[in-house]
């Protein structure tokens, strides 16, 4: 079968970057050459072309998956629910099946909840689903500690139907409540135990230890891990920024103290120079407690303008809004995650290990810089089930390239700033 190539997204988007990297100007136009990539070459790939993309793949048709008109889309869907079984949504609506079969097919992202009906109406296995969630949704993989979540999961990967994933949800509402929440540890022991289930009463069995009456907030045990560890890391490289900086303020001090009284006859040589010398060596000392989320922001929201007011101006200001999803790690979304407030995401995660990797002086080449930035950011996402790294995705796209780039953070804070340079002239 003859496909055209607009149906390989990772493809496509590998053969673009590489054509940008590769170029002998790279080094020297770096963030030009980003920016431009991130504007002109990179596709922003939206949820509707996923989903006509796989039924295209299923159905088996030929040429590109962009020609089939959207109504045949359309009617496949509403054709699969049906013989599937699966009703239009999880909850009670009046919309027509066709109507939200037609804004599936056009929308840049879907509830989440959407992507496991699909998956039912089409009949999806439990990998397609995963596709769609990191890939489409840009979002975390199945959530093992979600009971509905592994529910769904069971039926897909049991080749299972809508009519058993409402027995098995209600058999889950059935069984009594804890009075607490189980912490049932790592994301991964979490998933590696639902994997190795192979019935419905050891499901259940298992499920009950995640039913709880507790009206907190759940965070994901192993991605908060990461970001804590992560977020350490990155507190102590400004740490020794900082200190650097106040050991050559000092530095100047000293000079400035020395060159003042050099002409000065109420000291004596001696002692300008020990005072000069105490000037130097009494740095500001500064301790991790100090690098505030103020701080943090500072260093990886480099290259952003402030307003008039000192706030970082609106993400959506700039021209890579939508392809960066309108989000950064300001400090107003920092302390959201420090205070469990908010659950962090591969974005949060793969910005720090990006900075970690971008600020180490000690790897010169780029391309090793490069390998341990991939190595760690796949290890990482996939223990928080949040995939690897995904280069169709234009941020993931951003920071590779960047971190391929002789001054990595440079290179950043410079690509950043371009994409405000309408908005502050």
């Amino acid at each position: 079968m003859a496909i055209n190539n607009t149906i390989h997204f990772t493809e496509h988007s590998e053969n673009e970057f590489y054509d940008t990297v590769d170029t002998e100007t790279f080094q020297d136009e770096d963030a030009d050459s980003i920016y431009e990539h991130l504007q002109s070459r990179i596709k922003l790939i939206p949820f509707g072309d996923y989903l006509k993309r796989y039924i295209f793949r299923v159905a088996g048709f030929e040429g590109s998956f962009q020609d089939v008109p959207l109504k045949e889309y359309q009617e496949i869907i509403v054709e699969s629910f049906s013989e599937n079984r699966t009703p239009k949504s999880f909850t009670d609506t009046s919309a027509k099946l066709s109507a939200l079969a037609k804004n599936w097919l056009s929308q840049r992202s879907v509830n989440r909840q959407v992507v496991f009906l699909l998956g039912f109406g089409l009949n999806m296995s439990g990998r397609d689903v995963s596709e769609f969630l990191v890939h489409a949704q840009r979002e975390r993989d199945f959530n093992f500690k979600d009971p509905f979540e592994v529910i769904c999961w069971f039926c897909y990967r049991n080749g299972y139907k809508f009519q058993k994933f409402e027995q098995l949800m209600e058999a889950y509402e059935a069984l009594p409540v804890q009075q607490e929440y189980i912490d049932l540890g790592a994301t991964i022991g979490v998933r590696t135990m639902f994997q190795s289930i192979e019935t419905e009463e050891d499901l259940l069995r298992q499920l009950s230890r995640l039913k709880t009456d507790s009206k907190g907030k759940t965070i994901s045990y192993s991605a908060k891990k990461h970001f804590d560890d992560l977020y350490e890391r990155t507190k102590e490289i400004i740490l020794a920024q900082y200190t650097n900086d106040a050991i050559i303020e000092a530095e100047e001090k000293a000079k400035d103290y020395f060159f003042s009284v050099s002409y000065s006859t109420a000291l004596t040589n001696e002692e300008k120079y020990l005072r000069a010398e105490k000037i130097r060596k009494s740095p500001k000392v500064y301790t991790l407690d100090d690098i505030t989320e103020s701080d943090v922001e500072k260093f990886l929201c480099c290259g952003v303008p402030f307003d008039k007011k000192g706030n970082l101006i609106k993400a959506s200001k700039s021209t890579l809004a939508k392809h960066f999803n309108n989000k950064r790690m300001s400090r107003q979304h920092l302390h959201e995650i420090l205070a469990n407030n908010a659950d962090v995401d591969r974005f949060d995660l793969l910005t720090l290990i990006f900075f970690i990797h971008a600020m180490d002086e000690k790897i010169t080449n780029n391309k090793r810089r490069y390998v341990r930035f991939v190595e760690e950011s796949n290890a990482v996402l996939n223990d928080c089930s949040m995939g690897q790294l995904y280069i169709a995705n234009p941020y993931e796209c951003f920071l590779l390239m960047c971190i391929l780039s002789d001054a990595p953070m440079g290179t950043y804070a410079d690509v950043l700033e371009k994409s405000f340079e309408d908005e502050t002239e």
